[in-house]
């Protein structure tokens, strides 16, 4: 018979495995900040340098590529199958297309539009559901699908920055206006005061003068849209080009699930993916290269050592680590709200270390947008991963049963 303390410890057996995932997630979070730290080294070095987004990504690839086939060695240990070798190199092809479309829709929307639609790969979640799932879950993918579109809509209107989003221009229209008002009346109250109890009522009145000519050319009074450097408002179909970088993303991960079950067999599998992904890379890198673009005429690669260094060491190696330990140990896939929420986080500081053109509150309201759509266009998943739980307690528990009954008593 079990004794009743046995399901107090089992209450608190929680607690101990919740802080042992605490180093795991404290590691998966800076990796993801360094990635996207990387991010907008590159986003700046683009701008600044207008140089080939295809060349840049080539020459991060190829080094990266060595790496992981040097720590992984995939020659060595149980030969790969036809069937597993095949599905890599096919994986590594829509890799490469991924990294140029994902390249290009970083230079022409910026690093918030190109991060956040990276989590667009959920929109397999609403076909797989179309295609296999029941109908009770379809219509509860499909919000989700409207969710993220009207997301993804709302980034393409500016609504993440300063200068377009409805609600800063409101603020600062109403505050600044009545402001200016308040001083244009506080102004013309004050003035008789002075008049009569100084004596130098000219002087002071010249003063006013002045104020009053310089509250006309504060920054908050209206102007004309040429005196200020805005970006322009993107529109959706600019942003298609993300958003399927972000589908072949979340396509290629799926494949690889498909394709390798056990971990070290995964990691083998990736390090072929990313060698035939910078094969696939090298025909088109070298077109750019000689066709070349009007910035970069010259077909030279300016360096930039942080920017460079980030995105091999960041952008490929480590974050490919963190994000199998988070699906490993911490059951968090990248499609799913609690990685939206770290990655969030990271892009609001970068926004004002860098200082972007940035909205807060804009942002947080397309980040919960976002959010909610992929919670609903995962909810199968969440189900699945549910009973999943479910099943290895109940079997863990009854394993600690036979193990009891086992014991002399």
């Amino acid at each position: 018979m079990m004794s009743p303390n046995k399901f107090s410890e089992d209450r608190s057996g929680s607690s101990p495995n919740h802080f042992r995932h605490t180093p795991l997630q404290i590691i998966h979070i800076v990796a993801n900040f360094m990635r996207i730290w990387s991010i907008y080294s590159m986003y700046r070095y683009f701008s600044q340098t207008g140089a080939s987004v295809v060349l840049f990504l080539f020459t991060c690839l190829a080094p990266a590529s060595i790496l992981f086939l040097i720590l992984q060695k995939p020659w060595k240990g149980r030969p790969l199958s036809n069937t597993q070798v095949v599905p890599s190199i096919i994986n590594g092809a829509i890799t490469a297309l991924y990294l140029v479309l994902w390249g290009k829709g970083l230079k022409s929307c910026g690093p918030v539009r190109a991060i956040l639609a990276e989590y667009s790969g959920a929109v397999l979640g609403v076909l797989s559901a179309v295609l296999y799932g029941r109908r009770g879950h379809m219509w509860k993918k499909i919000g989700g699908l409207i969710a993220m579109l009207a997301s993804f809509y709302l980034l393409s209107e500016g609504w993440a920055t300063v200068t377009y989003s409805p609600f800063y221009i409101l603020i600062q229209t109403e505050f600044f206006s009545f402001l200016n008002w308040l001083i244009l009346l506080l102004t013309y109250l004050l003035l008789p005061v002075f008049l009569f109890l100084h004596a130098k009522s000219v002087i002071l009145f010249s003063l006013f003068h002045k104020c009053c000519k310089l509250n006309r050319n504060l920054p908050w009074e209206d102007r004309d849209d040429s005196e200020t450097q805005t970006a322009p408002v993107l529109g959706l179909k600019h942003m298609l080009v993300p958003i399927s970088a972000g589908i072949l993303s979340a396509l290629r991960r799926v494949i690889a699930r498909r394709v390798s079950i056990k971990n070290q067999l995964k990691r083998r599998l990736h390090a072929l993916t990313i060698a035939s992904a910078t094969c696939f890379m090298f025909p088109i890198a070298m077109w750019d290269m000689i066709i070349g673009s009007p910035a970069s005429s010259s077909g030279k690669l300016p360096f930039s050592a942080w920017a460079f260094l980030s995105t091999i060491f960041f952008g490929n190696i480590i974050i490919f680590y963190a994000d199998s330990i988070a699906e490993e140990r911490l059951h968090m896939v990248f499609s799913s709200p609690r990685h939206l929420m770290a990655a969030g986080a990271c892009i609001i500081i970068m926004e004002f270390v860098y200082k972007m053109d940035f909205s807060l509150t804009g942002f947080v309201i397309c980040c919960l947008i976002l959010g909610f759509g992929i919670y609903e266009a995962t909810s199968l998943e969440h189900n699945r991963k549910d009973s999943i739980q479910k099943s290895d307690l109940s079997s863990g528990e009854f394993d600690d049963q036979i193990q009891m009954s086992s014991l002399p008593t």
